[in-house]
């Protein structure tokens, strides 16, 4: 409580007290904090029901994203052909190649499905950088607000750390046997352009985009749904909307 009192009058001497600023901050403030049971959240329980939920949300996600089929059988986070090399893709098919095609697309998900095991880590790290000012706007903001931070935050050192994780699987799956022979068959084709796209990047990307896409998903349920305010702190913090 006193961490919001003092919040209000630092922010009130640094606009020049204007009244309508303080007007409107207070009732921002007063929304988030009047909790369901009738009593105030403080900055620390926002900030840990939110880390609460992130962490539920990305553990939940790097679970689905890392079982067999994860990736592969879930059309929101298949991971397709690499889109520059459509082309590519229906030439090889025309000529034979239909069964090496899907062998490779597959082989693809699995590399995502064995980087996704060692997702979690990697976003529990990102949440302990949260700040209450963080915290506040988060809560206060869009469905997928808490998503759209982690991705905000993380997606560089995300990359970094899923690269040599990316590789390790695409060695582990074995996934270069089905590509090399595809582009090698491909690029004698008189007349095409070549191609070689960089599986590591593509696969990491798409690894990443699929696990943000499956922890907006928990991040809804959590803000909407009581059943999966699956902790006393979820529900005080959420029960506070």
């Amino acid at each position: 409580m006193k961490n919001i009192i003092l919040t209000l009058v630092f922010v009130c001497i640094c606009n020049s007290c204007q009244t309508q600023g303080v007007k409107s901050l207070w009732e921002s403030v007063k929304s988030v904090n009047n909790a369901s049971s009738g009593g105030w959240l403080s900055n620390s329980e926002v900030i840990a029901g939110l880390k609460e939920a992130l962490t539920i949300g990305a553990k939940e996600s790097a679970m689905s994203a890392s079982a067999v089929d994860g990736f592969y059988r879930n059309a929101k986070i298949s991971i397709p052909w690499p889109a520059e090399a459509q082309k590519m893709k229906g030439a090889l098919e025309k000529i034979g190649f239909g069964k090496q095609v899907s062998a490779f697309e597959e082989s693809m998900n699995r590399a995502a499905e064995e980087a996704a095991k060692g997702a979690y880590d990697v976003f529990a790290g990102a949440v302990k950088e949260m700040t209450i000012k963080d915290g506040f706007a988060i809560l206060n903001g869009a469905d997928t607000a808490a998503t759209h931070y982690l991705r905000e935050k993380t997606t560089a050192p995300l990359k970094e750390k899923f690269s040599p994780v990316v590789k390790n699987a695409i060695e582990k799956v074995n996934i270069t046997s089905y590509w090399n022979p595809l582009v090698t068959a491909y690029n004698k084709i008189p007349g095409v352009t070549r191609q070689n796209p960089n599986l590591e990047a593509y696969i990491t990307g798409k690894a990443i985009d699929g696990l943000m896409t499956l922890i907006a998903e928990q991040e809804v349920k959590i803000r909407k749904d009581p059943a999966a305010q699956v902790t006393a702190l979820l529900k005080k913090v959420f029960g506070a909307k």
